[in-house]
């Protein structure tokens, strides 16, 4: 499938898709809003008349509207364009045991977010979902939903359907997206959630969308999303990236997927949570963030933990950096609250008899905000806009 990425840093031409101008202008509107038509065609590189088409398609479509007025020592008053205020979009980070759920804006501001406990059997987990959905609807009566973006902890289809590849996830549903946009009829867009920060760095980030990223999201496994030569890479089956079940331990912990000693096993939350477990069996911890505030206070055992980890991070990291050679490897997940203290062991380890320039390694700029602002960069990216 083609990505279509809003890379500010592209000049577009007249044999450029369509769909790529549309992206672009829109983009240009939701972070420099509000904008004039003459100044986006300045920005966008793009000609005045395909400016003023593709802007006179955004307001038909409710994208953006007209707001005040400019002045001019002469001339014409420019009119100022912006996102229409009262559209917004549904975001849905789905965990094992949990969702994150939240209203944003069309510029990926929230307004509102919630965590909602699953339960364990996958037909009533995805009860649980629609019902939670639905209460936000229900209490956002104001606002006009154009989407529903789900990060999802696993690979679908190429056509984005169904859930392929999901060992992380027992409840997985084979008909998903269908069931969702069924019960709520709302176009769902949903992809794995490392591609979907991937985009969210390019859409709400600091990157250009040019140079090649590649996202590591730590959390209960492990997974990569990879932007390359401008395109989000997804390969041949939809499965690229997926690094954490590269096996580097054959002899190590059981993984999810069936194979020993995969990345995951070595370096995701799970990972340091079954490392403090085994030194320090009389005080175990059943979640990474308990595990963190341990740390935190200057728990020995958890520190050691959480270094392990780290190690096991770099190690991974390394091979990503001698297989893809991207300018930048941004990391997402729970783990980068405490990056000041653990992110130089990464590095330190990225680094060891390196035999490749070692890309350079940061947090991701949407914050703790990341999975859920992927989940609507997903709605903006698919072609809606």
């Amino acid at each position: 499938m083609q990505e279509h990425l809003p890379t500010n840093a592209q000049i577009a031409s007249n044999r450029t898709p369509r769909r790529i101008n549309r992206n672009l202008v829109f983009n240009l509107i939701r972070t420099r809003q509000p904008i004039s038509r003459a100044d986006l065609r300045r920005n966008s590189g793009l000609q005045f008349s395909t400016v003023s088409l593709i802007v006179e398609d955004l307001i038909s479509d409710g994208w953006i509207v007209e707001g005040s007025s400019g002045s001019l020592p002469r001339g014409r008053r420019p009119v100022f364009l912006e996102l229409d205020s009262r559209r917004a979009i549904i975001a849905l980070d789905v965990h094992p045991l949990h969702i994150s759920i939240g209203v944003s804006d069309l510029g990926g501001n929230f307004i509102a977010w919630d965590t909602i406990a699953l339960p364990k059997e996958r037909n009533r987990a995805l009860s649980a979902i629609i019902a939670g959905i639905r209460k936000f609807i229900s209490d956002h009566k104001d606002r006009s939903f154009v989407g529903i973006g789900v990060c999802l902890p696993g690979r679908t289809d190429l056509h984005f359907q169904e859930l392929t590849f999901a060992p992380n996830l027992k409840w997985a549903h084979a008909k998903f997206k269908s069931r969702l946009e069924e019960s709520l009829g709302i176009k769902v867009v949903m992809d794995n959630v490392a591609n979907a920060c991937a985009l969210s760095e390019v859409w709400f980030g600091g990157s250009d969308g040019n140079h090649d990223i590649v996202v590591v999201n730590v959390s209960e496994g492990l997974g990569t999303g990879i932007i390359a030569n401008g395109r989000l890479l997804r390969g041949d089956s939809g499965m690229a990236g997926e690094f954490g079940h590269v096996v580097l331990d054959p002899t190590g912990a059981l993984c999810a997927c069936g194979s020993r000693g995969c990345w995951e096993t070595l370096a995701s939350n799970r990972a340091a949570i079954r490392y403090y477990n085994e030194i320090s069996p009389k005080q175990r911890v059943r979640s990474f963030d308990i595990l963190l505030k341990h740390a935190e206070r200057g728990d020995a055992e958890a520190v050691t933990a959480l270094k392990r980890v780290s190690v096991e991070l770099g190690r991974g990291m390394k091979m990503i950096a001698s297989v893809l050679d991207p300018k930048e490897i941004i990391v997402v997940g729970s783990i980068t609250s405490v990056w000041s203290t653990f992110g130089p062991i990464v590095e330190a380890e990225m680094r060891r008899n390196s035999t490749v320039k070692v890309p350079s390694l940061h947090l991701s700029y949407n914050g703790e905000d990341a999975r859920l602002r992927g989940a609507v960069a997903l709605v903006l990216n698919e072609g809606h806009v």
